[in-house]
C-alpha cells in the first residue's frame, strides 16, 4: 500500500473503541414471533442508495447470506440513523469507513467509537426479532465465505466477539486478510453487501486528502440512504 502500513496496522485501523458495557453482557434476545416463510420474503433483491456530497452510489445487500447484518443495516437506514454522518476514516488503497453516530461532527474526537443504542430491536425478513445487546451490538454472522474484495461492504468491530454495531467499511482493494476465514490475522470482518453502481464515487471518496486519524480534510457527508426492494 502507498501508506506502507503493515497488515497489523491496517487491521487496527478498522477497530472501534469499546463503549460502556458493550462487552460485559454480550446477550442477544431473539424472538420468532410472526415468523413467515423465508421463500416468500427472499425472492426480491434489497438495495440501498447512498446520496453523498461526492455523488451517489448503490449497494445490494446480501439478505439471504447475511440476514442479521443486513437487517440491522436496513433498520438503521430506514430510521434515518445514518443521515448526516461522515466518512470518519479513509485510507487510500485500503478502505473507507462510515457509520459512527459521533461522526456527525466531523471534528469530534469520538468519531469511530459510537454505535446504536443498547436494547433496541430490529426484525429479520422471516419475522425473527433481534435485540441489540447493552452496547448496541449485534451477533457475529461469520457464515458466508464472500471475501473482502473491492466494492464490498464489511462490518467494522473492536476485535472482540459480537462487537459490530452500525459501523462498516467499503473495501477499495482486495483485503483478504480481513476475511473471517483467513487465518493469517485474527481479524473477522464479514461482508454483507456489494457496490452495484457508483464505484467511481467510492474511488473519489478514497482519494480525499486526509489529516490526523485518516479523517478527510473536507468532510464527506452521507445525506441519505434509501432502501429499495426490487
Amino acid at each position: 500500500f502507498s501508506h506502507m502500513f503493515s497488515r497489523a496496522a491496517l487491521f487496527l485501523s478498522l477497530m472501534m473503541f469499546s463503549r460502556g458495557s458493550a462487552f460485559l453482557a454480550p446477550r442477544f434476545a431473539v424472538s420468532a414471533a410472526g415468523r413467515r416463510s423465508p421463500m416468500s420474503v427472499m425472492s426480491m433483491s434489497t438495495k440501498a442508495k447512498f446520496e453523498t456530497t461526492k455523488g451517489s452510489f448503490t449497494v445490494e445487500l446480501m439478505t439471504e447470506e447475511m440476514p442479521i447484518t443486513s437487517a440491522n443495516f436496513v433498520d438503521l437506514a430506514n430510521s434515518g440513523y445514518y443521515n448526516g454522518l461522515t466518512f470518519h476514516r479513509v485510507i487510500k488503497n485500503f478502505m473507507c469507513q462510515f457509520g459512527c453516530p459521533n461522526s456527525k461532527d466531523p471534528n469530534s474526537p469520538l468519531a469511530g467509537t459510537g454505535g446504536p443504542k443498547g436494547g433496541t430491536t430490529f426484525t429479520l425478513p422471516d419475522g425473527t426479532v433481534i435485540e441489540r445487546n447493552a452496547g448496541g451490538n449485534i451477533p457475529d454472522e461469520l457464515v458466508d465465505m464472500t471475501s473482502n474484495e473491492p466494492g464490498t461492504l464489511s462490518m467494522a468491530n473492536t476485535g472482540a466477539p459480537n462487537s459490530g454495531g452500525s459501523q462498516f467499511f467499503i473495501n477499495t482493494v482486495h483485503n483478504s486478510f480481513l476475511d473471517h476465514f483467513d487465518k493469517s490475522t485474527p481479524s473477522k470482518h464479514p461482508v454483507f453487501a456489494k457496490i452495484v453502481d457508483g464505484m467511481d464515487v467510492i474511488k473519489d471518496i478514497e482519494a480525499s486528502p486526509t489529516g490526523p486519524g485518516d479523517k478527510p480534510k473536507t468532510p464527506v457527508v452521507v445525506d441519505s440512504i434509501t432502501i429499495m426492494e426490487e
